[in-house]
């Protein structure tokens, strides 16, 4: 049964998002949709204008969701879903303080990035970007003996930083290539690890001693420009850093001076600061690095059970549920 107009409920949409979200938002039939109807995010006058009033608000990272947007949305607002599962987007503190509710997609994305962050490791390594480039540009004359070498897997130690789902899942397919030690830090030891013989080591132990450093912790206070210059000049010469967490744990100005001065090898990114990475930045002049558009989870299917799950914690949040995916805040 369809409820009348003054009983719906206004959601904003800040993005066209896949299909199979808004199917289900359309179908529940109590929410009055306001779409920021493009691919482009939403300008922030827009967003503004758009949460005024809204019931539910559904958001991508990219939209900054502080006190001005929450004071903007007024007090119906009960629900913000985002699809991510990264929410260092979201000002928590404020957000908490009005007793509104949070949804997010962790679980749904982990084996998507998990899977893109060793084909970034791997081409990193193995230099693969460099080697289509040669192909095209005709720098391929013969087989040379230490042309485009790069590092291998086998017998390697990893290190992991934020041994979390997409931690796990990372180290749980690293492990068959061969990798003799597996170390991670993190706040806490967990007891998951086991399963991939991991050794819970401080920082700096695992800077020192990996030949590979990745990164999946979230963005918090104590993980910002984790990665500066201290710590890249503990890292091997020949190791690679690799992140596919957030941007801003690194300190971007120090990565390129290290990977320029030869202190580390090479370095594969997912996600930098800031997204879209100006074509003139300084980090894109380098062949030792490998910079991704932030495709983490990016295969179809996961983006569609991503846009069905961000649709189902709002409708939950919109009605008093239990919601499938809730941030305990």
């Amino acid at each position: 049964c369809m409820m009348s107009a003054q009983q719906m409920l206004k959601v904003f949409v800040t993005r066209r998002i896949p299909q199979e979200g808004m199917k289900i938002l359309k179908k529940a039939g109590m929410c009055n949709l306001s779409v920021w109807d493009s691919d482009e995010p939403v300008p922030r006058a827009e967003l503004l204008k758009g949460v005024a009033d809204a019931h539910g608000l559904l958001c991508l990272l990219s939209d900054k969701i502080d006190a001005e947007v929450l004071n903007a949305a007024g007090p119906n607002l009960k629900v913000i879903s985002t699809l991510s599962v990264g929410f260092d987007h979201l000002a928590i503190d404020e957000i908490k303080k009005r007793g509104i509710r949070v949804g997010y997609t962790p679980d749904v994305l982990t084996d998507a990035t998990a899977e893109l962050t060793v084909a970034l490791l791997l081409a990193t390594a193995r230099r693969l970007p460099e080697g289509v480039e040669e192909v095209k540009n005709g720098g391929w004359s013969t087989w040379k003996p230490l042309w485009l070498c790069g590092y291998g897997l086998s017998g390697s130690t990893v290190g992991v930083i934020g041994l979390g789902r997409i931690g796990l899942a990372i180290a749980r397919r690293l492990k068959p290539f061969g990798v003799k030690r597996l170390l991670y830090t993190g706040r806490q030891p967990k007891p998951q690890a086991q399963e991939v013989d991991g050794e819970y080591v401080p920082l700096d132990t695992l800077v020192r001693e990996s030949d590979f450093v990745v990164v999946s912790c979230s963005l918090a206070p104590d993980t910002q420009s984790l990665c500066d210059k201290t710590f890249f000049s503990k890292m091997k010469k020949t190791s690679i850093f690799i992140n596919t967490s957030r941007g801003a744990v690194v300190n971007q100005e120090d990565l390129f001076e290290a990977l320029s001065s030869g202190q580390i090898a090479a370095a594969g990114l997912d996600v930098t600061t800031p997204e879209p990475l100006p074509t003139s930045h300084p980090l894109l002049t380098l062949k030792n690095c490998v910079v991704l558009p932030h495709i983490g989870s990016a295969t179809y299917s996961t983006r569609g059970v991503m846009s069905a799950l961000t649709a189902n914690n709002l409708l939950a949040g919109l009605t008093g549920s239990e919601m499938p995916s809730e941030l305990k805040l």
